[in-house]
């Protein structure tokens, strides 16, 4: 088999848990050390939208791919399978599922002419975020998962290590 399928498989899942990690654990916390809360609030709000379309994208390509592999009879990819549905769940729900109804928050607050903090909505938009948060976790968690188990390497090319 070619080796090819298998980096596309290692490409994405690098790709993805590489961008979550970033903009989650090092880009966010930056924004908030660095700007006004609500601007790094939106700033952020924008990066988790784009993360969330990567991670739909490569989910959607990974277990395709992982599928494709799997017939051809690489076996290995069955579990690696198993988490990248489960990394897809956490950004479903935890981006098109809840991010809606706090985006409904922050822009109510907003015409109510209120920081969103010192808003009637803070509580419940804390709480959503919170669940939001959770889900975003279990996807890295799983992701560092996926990346330790992806196979060592691809199997060795013909005439690999052979002198030309």
């Amino acid at each position: 088999m070619s080796p090819v399928p298998h980096r596309i498989f290692r490409l994405l899942a690098l790709v993805w848990v590489g961008s979550a990690l970033t903009i989650g654990y090092l880009v966010a916390p930056t924004l908030f050390a660095t700007l006004a809360r609500s601007v790094a609030g939106d700033v952020a709000a924008r990066l988790f939208r784009i993360e969330a379309f990567i991670g739909v994208a490569c989910g959607v390509l990974s277990l395709t791919l992982g599928n494709v592999l799997v017939r051809r009879g690489a076996l290995e990819y069955r579990r690696l399978r198993w988490l990248v549905a489960g990394m897809l769940v956490c950004v479903l729900i935890g981006y098109f599922g809840l991010q809606p109804f706090m985006d409904v928050l922050r822009n109510q607050a907003r015409a109510d002419g209120l920081d969103l903090a010192l808003s009637p909505y803070a509580a419940r938009f804390g709480l959503l975020h919170g669940i939001s948060t959770l889900f975003y976790v279990v996807e890295t968690l799983l992701g560092l998962v996926l990346v330790w188990m992806l196979p060592a390497g691809a199997a060795p090319l013909r005439g690999a290590g052979r002198p030309a």
